[in-house]
């Protein structure tokens, strides 16, 4: 049997640290099974904006978020043509990152649940404001960008066929777009239409401020499928969490996939929040949306069927302990989760824990 290959990317400010949760917890998981997991690293620190910033001038600023971006390309292309399906990458700057999700066609993707109705929200994040490119003069930034038809299309197929796949007896209930469509000349709106038509599906298209107001009166209708431009989703994601998925964005992963036919649709497993540099070094950063991602690489990329389940049962476990990060009200060290995690895994419920090896605890 071959071992399964995980990628993992590391960006500054809380990377390392995370990228050690990560991997503590997918070794854990490796010794599960046949075979063992394999990591694959990238070389590369990539940067955050906080240390880009600490670098010079834009214009070496922009010299260093082109590096990033083509390097992590490569490493994704890389691992994609040698069968790697996943890889984990924590917090690097948007910029640099965008270049990549444009140049490789990515969508984010979650799904959220709001009592009896669910929610799948398909983020374009190939296409629009948050892509393209700057030219500087004095005083002034112009950034140019695109919306294309051919990456419309990629979008919406890929957000109909995972909807088929979250939902295979009933498909979707209703699929919405969530676009500043207003701003294009009438262009969106005509490719949705045809788009509507050959899919043979109702696709609604709103204006963002709409689907908002939608939300708010009436909430999610079972099975919606909410396709949603990056202007919109990003801001609005932690909400949509806070209101419909009962996560708050510091415990919560989530995943990106590449369209590019190159990638084959390589995912990409992150948290939801960012790099938290003012936290690097202090060994404090929740260690739980990580958990979570090493759980689903593990499930999903390696074979190890009951991961997920099996971390979510010890993180309630946790819970109920009060382990927890300041953050979430605790007074544990990032190190003394992850140990506590790893000693309630694979336990029975109502089985003793024993405290972890290490001193979780943050002095008062």
């Amino acid at each position: 049997m071959e071992k399964p290959v995980i990628g993992l990317a590391v960006g500054q400010g809380t990377g390392p640290e995370l990228a050690n949760v990560f991997e503590r917890v997918l070794r854990r998981f490796a010794g599960t099974g046949p075979t063992g997991i394999e990591i694959d690293r990238s070389p590369r620190l990539y940067h955050s904006y906080v240390s880009l910033r600490a670098e010079g001038d834009a214009e070496h600023v922009r010299r260093l978020t082109e590096e990033d971006a083509r390097h992590y390309e490569r490493f994704c292309r890389t691992r994609a043509e040698r069968g790697t399906t996943a890889v984990f990458r924590t917090a690097i700057n948007a910029q640099s990152l965008y270049l990549v999700r444009e140049r490789l066609g990515a969508v984010k993707v979650d799904r959220l649940t709001a009592g009896d109705a669910s929610l799948l929200l398909v983020r374009d994040q190939a296409q629009g404001f948050y892509t393209g490119e700057n030219r500087h003069e004095p005083g002034v930034v112009t950034r140019t960008m695109t919306f294309s038809r051919r990456i419309t299309e990629s979008v919406v197929r890929y957000a109909l066929r995972r909807a088929r796949e979250e939902w295979p007896e009933r498909g979707a209930g209703r699929i919405v777009m969530a676009y500043k469509f207003h701003l294009l000349d009438g262009a969106l709106g005509g490719w949705v239409a045809e788009l509507s038509d050959r899919f043979g599906v109702e696709i609604e298209l709103f204006q963002p401020d709409t689907v908002n107001r939608n939300l708010i009166a009436h909430g999610p209708s079972d099975r919606t499928v909410l396709i949603a431009g990056n202007e919109w989703a990003d801001i609005m994601h932690v909400m949509l969490l806070d209101r419909f998925g009962s996560h708050r964005q510091e415990n919560r992963c989530t995943e990106n996939v590449y369209l590019h036919p190159e990638l084959k649709e390589l995912t990409e497993y992150q948290t939801v929040h960012g790099s938290a540099d003012d936290l690097a070094g202090r060994d404090l950063v929740n260690p739980v949306a990580t958990i979570r991602a090493a759980a689903l690489a593990a499930e999903r990329h390696a074979g190890r069927a009951g991961a997920v389940a099996d971390t979510e049962a010890a993180l309630r476990r946790l819970d109920e302990r009060g382990v927890g990060t300041p953050d979430t009200g605790g007074r544990h060290t990032t190190t003394g989760v992850v140990d506590a995690l790893l000693d309630t895994l694979g336990r029975p419920a109502g089985a003793a824990v024993p405290p972890p090896a290490s001193d979780p605890v943050i002095a008062s």
